[in-house]
């Protein structure tokens, strides 16, 4: 079995980021430290977390003053981040640049006076904090038809969750177009994004089969998988090797292998060897 890892595979800025500011932030603190939500979509670097004494809470009641209160990098909207200072938190800000980015534009065209769009997942976090800076006033479509079904208006301003798919924006933006005498469109897809989604789709013409690692609930991973289901290759998302079942690779002869952007090197390397083991 020949194994061909994606040119673009694994952590990308951000997530380096701000895992390093979660390592400083534990280093240098007096009091506990606890992230708002998982800091990324990666099961193994959130437990691996906890273990660091880096906890996890989907709300602020188990914190008190002086703990540190590290921002994922989704990001959160305006009105949660004033309750953390309230309660007067240590506030460390590990929100990707990128979805600092789209949160500005969502804040801008909405004070601008035009009706936002933000194309993307409607309950994902990220997306729930670019819609705060809109005042919650922003309508979140997720694909071509959502939009259709939208009314029309005087001006739109659109931006798009940082890991949505390339293609999904772009037929989602068409649909937009009847929708609006004046639209603005702002292309906030990440780099990273792009070019994992680029990387895979040259390697899914090349291989048997696809091998997708990732956390289940990461939106850019889930997008990798996807766009390889497209182009007819059989296609498998795990969170890590103990996912790995022989009988996938049965008259295969070249798999390859891709990973989200918050994914480890260490759980892709375990993937390669795990599947080498196989032939």
């Amino acid at each position: 079995m020949r194994v061909i890892l994606s040119k673009n595979a694994g952590f990308c800025f951000g997530v380096k980021r701000a895992i390093n500011t979660a390592e400083q932030t534990a280093a240098k603190a007096k009091g506990r430290v606890f992230t708002y939500g998982p800091i990324i979509h990666n099961p193994q670097v959130v437990e691996k977390f906890e273990k660091a004494g880096i906890h996890a809470v989907s709300n602020i009641k188990k914190t008190g003053k002086g703990d540190s209160l590290i921002i994922r990098t989704h990001g959160v909207a305006p009105e949660i981040e004033k309750e953390f200072l309230k309660k007067a938190l240590n506030i460390v800000d590990a929100t990707c640049p990128f979805v600092k980015k789209a949160q500005k534009l969502a804040a801008n065209l909405k004070s601008q006076g035009y009706q936002t769009i933000i194309i993307g997942e409607a309950e994902h976090p990220e997306v729930q904090g670019i819609l705060g800076y809109t005042g919650n006033t922003a309508l979140v479509v997720g694909n071509a038809v959502e939009a259709g079904k939208i009314k029309k208006y005087g001006r739109l301003g659109v931006v798009v969750q940082t890991t949505q798919s390339i293609e999904n924006f772009m037929k989602t933006v068409s649909n937009l177009m009847d929708k609006a005498p004046e639209i603005r469109v702002f292309n906030t897809i990440c780099d990273a994004t792009k070019r994992r989604q680029e990387s895979v789709l040259k390697l899914a013409d090349k291989v048997d089969i696809m091998i997708v690692v990732g956390g289940k609930n990461s939106a850019n991973t889930k997008h990798l998988a996807e766009l390889c289901k497209e182009k007819g290759v059989p296609t498998y998302h795990i969170e890590g090797a103990l996912e790995i079942k022989k009988g996938w690779f049965k008259g295969k002869t070249i798999a390859g292998v891709t990973a989200g952007a918050s994914t480890p090197d260490w759980v892709i390397n375990i993937v390669i060897k795990t599947i080498n083991a196989l032939a």
